[in-house]
């Protein structure tokens, strides 16, 4: 059983009274124990221990979920015997000890392995020799039966049985011997004290009259009382120990617990500063390429414009010269067959000063103006830099090679990890100067490599 309760322990303590708080027990049994005998004050909670044993299997056995620990294991009983109690009659002419004979007897008829017997204060009520002597023969053949049996007693002569009879263990409840008030906490493996002389002295019985008690307890009995308050202060020192080592282990979880969740704090931020800085960094190169597509836009549209207004003012010119001098020579060329054709402004000006050369010829016609011939390289590296440094150049590169009428471009950004041919090729298929594009030839570099092919 593990943190075990009597049934009729187990509401809410009064708030009115913190110190009524019920103490639970636990009570285990190794395979070769089958007794277990308490021992110990009056007012220690021994009975209550052997009627709440009771109680928990008969309810477990019953359908109804005892008020015990998750960890409990309760075994199926065949029968469970008890004999707890006054069962003194004047109408039956039974004194207490014949009672508690009268029920041992049915007692020993009837159980045996599978049984649960329960005996509160076994051997008393007659000599205390002789009490002690029937008492152990019960015990012992309870064990031999292999009977779970608990028995509490305070003869000191079955203290000693547990020492010389194998299945049965000593056990009691703990005593506060400085403030002479029980414990609750069941401790199994030691006998306990009676603590009778020490309470008498408490309520008030002449130190006299206690010192003549304290010299008629034998010596044998002295001695042992003397080992089990050895003992006993020995435990509450583990005891205490124990307290201390569970609130320093509860400490270090506690702070273990909060070093965890800050470290796991700290890991969600720092993802997060990561994901807010690459979507940052995200946008502002999407900006970027935007705002340099846009720019491209407008200086296309620029030159578009300036092409035409000069492709305007040329043809404007050659027709005032070709009317300039179509009217200065018209007396020259008189009587002369009109003939069509091209003229270059030389001849149009040789002409005008009376040049002999009159003759028309025909010339291709002129391709419309370009702006000055810019200096491009076929081929740009973008090798080792990262997306943010490659970015300018390779703008620049696609605006330098349609400038200068380049029909393609290498642009060698190498394999590695991926991330930089990908971002080329965003720029490359959002440019609308690009005709197509694709990996070089695997002797040429490959997937290192892109070639791009400008619109005509």
């Amino acid at each position: 059983i593990r943190n075990g309760r009597h049934p009729l322990l187990t509401s809410p303590p009064d708030p009115l009274s913190p110190g009524e708080a019920v103490v639970p027990f636990d009570l285990v049994l190794a395979p070769d124990e089958c007794t277990v005998l308490v021992s110990g004050p009056n007012t220690g909670g021994k009975t209550v221990l052997i009627k709440a044993v009771g109680l928990l299997a008969l309810m477990a056995q019953s359908g109804i979920i005892p008020p015990i620990g998750p960890q409990s294991t309760l075994p199926v009983f065949t029968g469970v015997f008890a004999d707890i109690g006054d069962r003194q009659s004047i109408a039956a002419s039974l004194s207490t000890f014949s009672a508690h004979v009268a029920v041992l007897r049915d007692i020993l008829e009837r159980a045996g392995a599978g049984s649960l017997v329960l005996l509160d204060e076994i051997g008393g009520g007659t000599d205390p020799a002789e009490g002690g002597a029937l008492a152990t023969a019960m015990l012992q053949t309870l064990t031999r039966r292999r009977a779970v049996t608990l028995a509490t007693t305070h003869l000191g002569a079955l203290k000693q049985l547990a020492a010389e009879t194998v299945g049965i263990v000593n056990a009691s409840l703990q005593f506060d011997a400085d403030t002479l008030t029980p414990t609750y906490h069941l401790l199994k493996g030691v006998p306990g004290r009676s603590y009778g002389l020490a309470i008498a002295r408490r309520l008030g019985i002449a130190p006299a009259v206690l010192d003549i008690a304290e010299r008629a307890v034998p010596r044998a009995e002295r001695a042992l009382d003397a080992l089990l308050a050895s003992v006993e202060a020995r435990q509450r020192e583990l005891d205490a120990t124990e307290q201390e080592l569970a609130a320093r282990d509860a400490a270090l979880r506690h702070d273990a617990a909060q070093l965890d969740g800050r470290a796991t704090e700290l890991g969600a931020r720092e993802r997060d500063v990561k994901a807010r800085a690459q979507s940052l960094e995200r946008e502002a190169r999407e900006q970027a390429r935007a705002y340099l597509l846009e720019a491209r836009k407008k200086v296309e549209e620029a030159l578009g414009r300036a092409r035409a207004a000069v492709d305007e003012a040329t043809a404007r010119e050659a027709r005032r010269l070709v009317e300039k001098a179509i009217d200065e020579t018209a007396g020259e060329s008189a009587g002369e067959t009109p003939r069509e054709g091209w003229m270059s402004l030389e001849e149009l000006k040789r002409v005008r000063k009376g040049s002999p050369s009159t003759a028309l010829h025909h010339p291709p016609p002129p391709s419309a103006a370009h702006p000055p011939a810019v200096n491009a390289a076929t081929e740009i590296s973008l090798i080792g830099l990262r997306v943010s440094e490659a970015e300018p150049l390779l703008v620049k590169a696609l605006d330098d090679a349609v400038l200068a009428d380049l029909p393609s471009l290498r642009v060698v950004h190498g394999k590695g990890t991926g991330a930089l041919r990908q971002f080329v090729h965003e720029v490359l298929s959002s440019d609308r100067r690009v005709k197509r594009f694709g990996f070089a030839a695997p002797n040429q570099g490959g997937h290192g490599v892109t070639v791009v092919e400008f619109k005509a």
